[in-house]
This record gives structure tokens, C-alpha cells and sequence, in this order.
């Protein structure tokens, strides 16, 4: 035994991390098998797993070992966890260790799992609300109840239409926003889980929730319609206190409540909110408070059979800017100097009656005019109403807007601002930066962007009076965001909306949740199931994914949603070769597309709709392979194989006319291999003669960088990205953006501000504006940055960055560039630079369990050296840290 221990003890390989599929920090999770994926380091390079021993237990000591499981491989990532399915509440922790050729390791840090109610009628008390009506004052809810002793552990399980914020004792009982988010409310609703042990305590306790009308019935949509989801706003909690003696006791919620209003006069996710302080009930959410005069709480219906524990990361603030503060002679101008989701923080001096208006904006017109066109009729105001004089602190609640600026009218003395950024709390992955600081501020702002968006769901945009879960935005942006944060449970969460709101035929929603099916339609001739590009979401999101994480199980979660959409186009066909002629959103918001018509690229709209449900085609078919039947590949594969070549056949001609169609053909493989290299050669050919300017809409431009490069065209794709006039990315940073704008022109070379001529149909103001500073869609250029600039790209056949391929692309202008990518197997990071000599020097770090292969910058007379040694190019290296020199490297000249 001492001889064994001394094994482990001196073992050079380390299991530094063990997680679920989940994120670490929930409680409350599902009860099925966790899939556990550990990470591995090592201070002996050349080592690989042979064999993993996991292990289940009931306490962390590992003392109650409930079962074990072995593996023999080298797999790390999504592993069934032994013991099987949790119960409802049960608490289990596992840990893993492994054996190399060094023997076997210690364990891993143990990894605590719990799941939470997992089935409705685990909730024994009602959802109860007040008789409010939208618009109307904030309900507050709130009990007295008596625990008997210090309790062992108290978990509160909590959820309700409308967004609520929870108090213990008068305490806030977490740092979140916006809770339980938005989803498909008709049939999920999050549940959850919050440890509040520490609130719990002996001797008389309050219970309070702050309940507005959210996402379920505040103005939501085009058409500015309330009550989407019903009329009435419920909350239903259930808070467990588990005593030494094993007594458990609950207190759920029930018509004992009782129920009132306060400061929160109106919260509005589009509008902003109003706080009146004279309507403060000073200490409503603590014990011992008289609320004789309150209302007994109004029981409500509510559907207990959509409850789920929730997956992904909760939103709570991730950063604070300090606002630039310019007094005008009507106003005080407040500038954060980065476009963000959240509220300013205000701080007034101020008189008793006195009124505070603070109006949000993204960017400023001429004379530091906030531009409010842009928001439509989102008010995106918060106001405050003074109820004593001196200095207070002012925070909106139960809403946020989308702003950089902000205008602040009032009598009173504007002490300071803080913009208060929001974003769901999801891990940063990765980071680039590069000689050039151009390049490097577009990368920042497809960052911000993207937590700009990812409030909750991949929304559009977080300012205007829309803020909705485009699917086709978030298929355009997916590879991004993978490569960018870690997305994974976030898009499970969301793509379990995705197939709940697919029809009975298999369509996908333009928007998920589908509020849009809820309200009349925005546009006479617009049909907004099933489009091409958005529905495709379907295939794209998964398998993106997928490849990025190594996260097979998304593609089993998704399988059937998967199978239902690409039924439903092959069904549209009705036996024909091709989709019908009808509205599709097309290359959307192509540049040379009327203004107030968007949909009408210069491309095919026929045929993008039939190469992407080729391109969907393809990718059922490959989860098929992975997770599905042998007849599911064949089935699906003969489909997209037929229409390709019908396609190609048929439309390849007008596909040649324009970047969007000749980018399609090549990325989605429409064109035959015979012919791939005349149409490359068509693309660059008109990118080179556009000097880089883009001309591509949302579907094509996620797309052509990746079209040019694989080709070898390297020149016209660095073009395009290092252009500075309109039309390009550095464009807009060149004018001072902080996000990526959702027309490449939003503001034009005169500095005037673009007028975005749609409006919808509840806009009768002449003047409606379809123009957002903040859309991620465009960013999607940061994945072809990582896999090309910084040269780092998992591969699909072996997914999760466990095979890479290390290709980096040095172009003229660029002394070095560096980027890091935490992947399911640790950190992967390349600094490379071109050094005086003209050399190619590398430093890459790779993994353990990763085999990275090398495609170097070489020229006919490069010499490679890897750690010294002489190396061909095309090498692949494993686990390690190398030091990597190219003699006479090729750097691009694009100018």
C-alpha cells in the first residue's frame, strides 16, 4: 500500500479539473447520469491516458462509495458518471483519476452534484400574484414563518411568470438579474435552486419577492403587443429546511402570503422603469413587518408540468464603467465609453419631490444629442421620483437597455455614473490581441457584442423594441461565440426552446422563444417559419458545437429537432426538385439591398434557400453517423448529395454572379470539386475588384473569409478584413465603435447617421429606423481570425480541439499576434512573431490529450525548427510547450 501511494504521490500527471455537463456553480440540476470531463497535466510531455477509474459517492470524503466505473481509452470528455440517475435533491460527488505510462495519478478535486425538484408535483403550494394588470406597479409578496432551530442546509427552489428578485430576511438571497429568463414559456419554465443556508435562522424569518411583468406580459415584439403570455403575473417557490434531527420543513407558496406594492411603480424590459421612493415600505421583506393592510395573495393556474431545472448560467453584472460626466444646459451627458446591456448607477444630490430622468442611447447625433430613432418605441427611460432630500443612489430595476450614453434631466446635483454591464455569466474562453490595434479593437467589440446579447438568449440586438432570439443571428454567429466563450450549456438551454417551438410540420421559428407566432404578423407578405438561414439554426447551432466542445450529447439532445426541420424541407418540395418560390429573409441586409427591404439581396433567394437546406441536409446526416442509425446517413446523405447537384446544375450559373452565391457554393459544398477552383477564382476576383469592400449580407459574410482562404486566396480575404473605408469591419472602428453595427454603413463617411428606412407596422412615425450599433452577426469574422491570424482550429472529425491544426497566416503589417483558447483539455496558446531577421518564431502550447498538426508559413527555401530540431511541415506534436522557427517564412501582401 505505502509502495502504491508513493506511485501516486510521484506521478508526473495531475487531473486539475473535473465538471459535468452543467456549470459548476448551479444546484438544483436534472437527475439524469451526469457526463463528466476532466482535464490533465503533466510535467513529462509524451504521456496519454490509457485508463481512467471513476468514482461515485454520497458524502465528499469519499467514505460512502455508492459505485465505480472504469475506461479503458483516452477519452476525457462527456463520460456517463457511475452510480446512474440522481433523485430529486439527492447530492452526489465524484472524482476521476487516471493511469499513463507513468502509472496512475492522485484523484481529481472532488466534483459536488445536485439535483433539484425533477418533477412538478414536487411543489406543493400555488403560484400566487396579485389582481395587477401589465404596466401597473411591481407586486410585492412576502411571508413570516418560524424555524425552530439553526437548520443543517435550506435550499429554496423558486420560478414564476414574470421576473422576480427574492429576499431572505431582508437580504438579497443572489447576485442574479431577470430570473427565472426568457424561454418557451408554453412549455418550460426555469426553475431555480438557490442554497440559502446562511439566511435561515433560528427564530422568526421573512420571505419577499419583487414581481414585474418581464418577458411574459410586458411590450414584447413588433407590434408592441402585452400580455403575450397572459395577463398575470405568479411566482411559485418552495423553500426546504432540513433539520440535525432529519425534520424537514417546507414553506411553499400559498394564499398565506400576502401581497402589495412599492417604489417599483413600472418595469418594462423595452421601456425602462420608474422608482417613486415615497412608496417605499421600509423593511416589507423582513420579520416582524405589520402587514395587516396587505392584500391575502391571489392563487393563480399554473402548469407545474413545464418546470425544469435550469442549465445554463444565470445573468448577473460583469462589469462597471465609470461614465465620463458633461454637464449641457438642459442635461447632464453621461458616456461609458463602451456600448453595453445594463442600467447607469446614478448618484444625486438631491431635494424631497424631486424628479430624476435618465434616457439611454447608443451613439450621439451632432450637438451630443442623445439618437433615439434607432430604439423605435422603446422608451428605454428610468425614472426616479425623490422622497428626501440628500444623496442617494439610483438603480432601475427589473429592466435594462442597450446604451453607451445616457441623458440625465433634473433639479438635482448628478454626483457620479456607472454603467452596470449585464450579461448571462458565461466563462471567458479566449483572447487575441495582435500588433495591429485595429484588429485587436474589433475583436473587443465582437466580444462586447457578444455579451451584449447573450442576456439570457442570443438576441439580436438590447436596445431598440426587439431583442429577440434571431435564429439567424445565432447561427451567423455560433462558430464565434464557441470560440470566444463557453457556450455549451448556454446553447442547450436554448435550443431546447428551439425544438419546443418548432410546428407540427418540423419548421424552426424565425425567433426563439417564437413570440412573433403570438402577434399579428410585421409584415403583409412575411412568413417567418422555416426560413432559410434562421430555421437552419436547427443543424448549425448543434453542430458547431459540437465541434468546438466535443459535446456529442448536444447532438442526441438535438437529433430529433434536427430530423423533424430537414423532414419538413423535404416535405416543402412536394416531390419537386427545388424548395417552392416564396418570402425567404435572404442574404438579409446585403448592402446594395433597398433600405426598408432588406430581404432582397443580389443573390438568389431560391438559391440560398436550397443550399442551405442542402447544407442542413449534410449536417443531419453527419449526426447521424455520430449518434444515429446507418439508415439515418443514407437517407439524408442521398438527399443532399441529389440536391447538390441539382443545384449546381440549375443555378450554379446566377450563384457565379455574386460573392454571397460563389461563398455558399464553395463553404457549403454545393459546387462539384471540378469546378471549385473556377468559382474561387470568381470570388476573389470580384473581391479584389471591390478592393475588399464587403457586399454581403448576415448569411454571407459569416462565410466568405473562410471561402477565400481555403482556396488559397489569402490576399483578397486579408483585404477584406484589413480594409479600412465603408463597408468593412475596421471601418467602424475607424468611426469610434465599441460593438459591431448591424448595417455596414450605420454611420456613413459624413458622420451623418443611416436612417434604416424599415420600419414595422406599429411604427407610424415616418421616421422608424431599423439601425442597431449592436449586432453580432457581422462578428463572426473573429472565428476566421483565430483559425488564420492566430493559426488555431479544432478539427471536426476528431472535435474539441483534441486534434488541431496549427496554421497561422502572417500577413503584411503584422509583427506578431498571440491568442489563447481554454479547450475541454486545457489551455491552447500560440505567440508568434515575425521577428527582426524576418524569421517566423512560434511559442505553442498544447494540451494534454490534444495532438496539434502543423501547417507552417513556409516558402521553397523555409527551414522549420521545432525545440531545435530539424522538422518537416505538416508535423504533429502532443501534449508539450515548442519553440517554433520558419527561415524565409511566406507573409501575405494583400494591399
Amino acid at each position: 500500500m505505502a509502495s502504491n501511494q508513493t506511485q501516486i504521490d510521484q506521478n508526473p500527471v495531475t487531473v486539475v479539473s473535473l465538471r459535468s455537463q452543467h456549470p459548476t456553480e448551479l444546484i438544483g440540476l436534472p437527475g439524469g447520469t451526469p457526463l463528466l470531463s476532466w482535464k490533465l497535466a503533466s510535467t513529462t510531455p509524451g504521456l496519454n491516458q490509457l485508463e481512467a477509474e471513476l468514482q461515485a459517492a454520497s458524502d465528499s470524503e469519499f467514505k460512502k462509495i455508492l459505485a465505480s466505473a472504469s475506461l479503458t481509452s483516452n477519452q476525457q470528455i462527456e463520460i456517463e458518471a457511475p452510480a446512474g440517475e440522481l433523485a430529486s435533491r439527492e447530492v452526489r460527488y465524484y472524482r476521476v483519476r487516471v493511469r499513463t505510462d507513468a502509472g496512475w495519478s492522485g484523484y481529481s478535486p472532488a466534483l459536488r452534484y445536485e439535483a433539484g425538484l425533477l418533477t412538478g408535483d414536487e411543489f406543493v403550494g400555488s403560484a400566487i400574484g396579485d389582481d395587477s394588470k401589465h404596466s401597473e406597479p411591481a407586486t410585492l409578496l412576502r411571508k413570516d414563518f418560524e424555524v425552530s432551530s439553526k437548520p443543517v442546509s435550506a435550499r429554496l427552489y423558486i420560478t414564476g411568470h414574470g421576473v422576480f428578485e427574492l429576499s431572505l430576511n431582508g437580504i438579497s438571497v443572489a447576485d442574479e438579474f431577470l430570473n427565472p429568463g426568457w424561454t418557451a414559456y408554453q412549455a418550460r419554465l426555469n426553475v431555480a435552486t438557490f442554497d440559502v443556508s446562511h439566511l435561515v435562522r433560528a427564530g422568526k424569518n421573512a420571505i419577499g419577492v419583487t414581481l414585474a411583468d418581464g418577458w411574459h406580459r410586458g411590450k414584447m415584439g413588433f407590434m408592441s403587443k402585452y400580455d403575450n403570455y397572459g395577463p398575470h403575473t405568479s411566482v411559485l417557490l418552495q423553500l426546504e429546511i432540513s433539520y440535525a434531527d432529519g425534520r424537514r420543513q417546507v414553506v411553499a407558496s400559498d394564499q398565506s402570503f400576502k401581497a402589495s406594492n412599492g417604489e417599483v411603480r413600472f418595469a418594462d424590459i423595452y421601456d425602462g422603469a420608474t422608482l417613486d421612493f415615497n412608496f417605499v415600505q421600509v423593511g416589507w421583506d423582513q420579520p416582524g413587518f405589520n402587514d395587516s393592510k396587505w392584500a391575502s395573495a391571489v392563487v393563480r393556474d399554473f402548469d407545474k408540468s413545464r418546470l425544469m431545472p435550469r442549465i445554463a448560467e444565470p445573468i448577473r453584472k460583469i462589469h462597471e464603467f465609470t461614465m465620463k460626466l458633461t454637464k449641457q444646459s438642459d442635461r447632464v451627458l453621461l458616456d461609458a465609453g463602451q456600448n453595453i446591456s445594463g442600467w447607469v448607477r446614478l448618484v444625486v444630490d438631491g431635494k424631497k419631490g424631486q424628479q430624476v430622468v435618465v434616457r439611454h442611447a447608443e451613439v450621439l447625433e451632432p450637438g451630443e444629442k442623445l439618437h433615439t430613432k434607432a430604439l423605435r418605441s422603446a422608451k428605454a427611460t428610468d425614472t426616479y421620483v425623490l422622497a428626501s432630500d440628500g444623496r442617494h443612489v439610483l438603480e432601475p430595476r427589473l429592466t435594462f437597455h442597450g446604451f453607451q450614453f445616457a441623458d440625465v434631466v433634473t433639479d438635482a446635483t448628478v454626483v457620479s455614473g456607472v454603467g452596470i454591464a449585464i450579461s448571462s455569466d458565461i466563462k471567458k474562453r479566449s483572447s487575441f490581441v495582435s500588433s495591429d490595434t485595429r484588429l485587436n479593437r474589433l475583436h473587443e467589440n465582437v466580444v462586447w457584442s457578444q455579451r451584449d446579447n447573450f442576456v439570457g438568449l442570443p438576441t439580436d440586438c438590447p436596445q431598440r423594441d426587439e431583442r429577440l432570439g434571431w435564429t439567424g443571428d445565432a447561427q451567423a454567429f455560433a462558430y464565434a461565440a464557441n470560440t470566444l466563450v463557453d457556450a455549451e450549456s448556454f446553447w442547450r438551454s436554448w435550443l431546447i426552446d428551439l425544438e419546443l417551438d418548432q410546428d407540427e410540420k418540423g419548421n424552426v421559428a424565425a425567433v426563439v422563444p417564437d413570440i412573433i407566432s403570438l402577434q399579428p404578423s410585421p409584415a403583409d407578405s412575411w412568413e417567418t417559419m422555416g426560413r432559410a438561414g434562421w430555421a437552419d439554426a436547427a443543424t448549425i447551432v448543434p453542430f458547431s458545437t459540437y465541434e468546438t466542445f466535443g459535446s456529442s450529447q448536444i447532438l442526441r439532445q438535438q437529433l430529433n429537432s434536427m430530423r423533424r426541420w430537414t423532414e419538413a424541407l423535404h416535405n416543402r418540395r412536394a416531390g419537386a426538385k427545388f424548395l417552392p418560390t416564396e418570402f425567404q429573409f435572404g442574404d438579409w441586409c446585403d448592402p446594395d439591398a433597398p433600405g426598408d427591404r432588406p430581404w432582397e439581396s443580389k443573390v438568389s433567394a431560391d438559391f440560398v434557400a436550397n443550399c442551405f437546406f442542402a447544407h442542413t441536409a449534410d449536417l443531419t446526416a453527419k449526426t447521424e453517423a455520430l449518434v444515429g442509425t446507418a439508415q439515418g446517413v443514407k437517407h439524408y446523405s442521398d438527399m443532399a448529395n441529389e440536391l447538390k447537384k441539382d443545384i449546381w446544375a440549375e443555378m450554379g450559373v446566377e450563384a457565379l454572379t455574386t460573392t454571397a452565391g460563389c461563398s455558399i457554393a464553395l463553404e457549403f459544398e454545393i459546387c462539384p470539386t471540378s469546378e471549385r477552383s473556377k468559382v474561387a477564382k470568381t470570388l476573389a476576383d470580384m473581391v479584389r475588384k471591390d478592393n475588399g469592400m464587403i457586399t454581403t449580407g448576415f448569411l454571407g459574410t459569416p462565410l466568405i473569409l473562410h471561402a477565400l482562404s481555403k482556396a488559397g486566396y489569402l490576399e483578397e480575404a486579408y483585404l477584406m478584413l484589413m480594409r479600412r473605408e465603408i463597408r468593412s469591419w475596421l471601418y467602424q472602428v475607424d468611426q469610434g465603435a465599441t460593438t459591431i453595427w448591424e448595417r455596414w454603413d450605420a454611420i456613413r463617411a459624413d458622420g451623418s447617421i443611416n436612417t434604416g428606412e424599415m420600419a414595422t407596422e406599429n411604427e407610424h412615425q415616418e421616421d422608424a429606423s431599423m439601425i442597431s450599433f449592436n449586432h453580432y452577426a457581422y462578428g463572426a469574422v473573429v472565428d476566421w481570425v483565430y483559425r488564420n491570424v492566430a493559426g488555431l482550429a479544432p478539427v471536426e472529425a476528431d472535435p474539441g480541439y483534441r486534434s488541431i491544426v496549427v496554421a497561422p497566416k502572417p500577413a503584411q503589417g503584422f509583427s506578431f499576434a498571440s491568442a489563447k483558447i481554454e479547450t475541454p483539455f486545457g489551455g491552447l496558446s500560440i505567440d508568434w512573431e515575425i521577428t527582426v531577421h524576418g524569421d517566423f518564431v512560434a511559442e505553442l502550447e498544447v494540451p494534454f490529450g490534444s495532438t496539434a498538426m502543423l501547417n507552417l508559413p513556409t516558402t521553397e527555401g523555409s527551414e522549420i525548427l521545432i525545440n531545435g530540431d530539424v522538422a518537416p511541415n505538416g508535423a504533429s506534436v502532443g501534449y508539450g510547450s515548442y519553440v517554433i522557427r520558419v527561415s524565409s517564412p511566406a507573409v501575405v501582401s494583400y494591399k
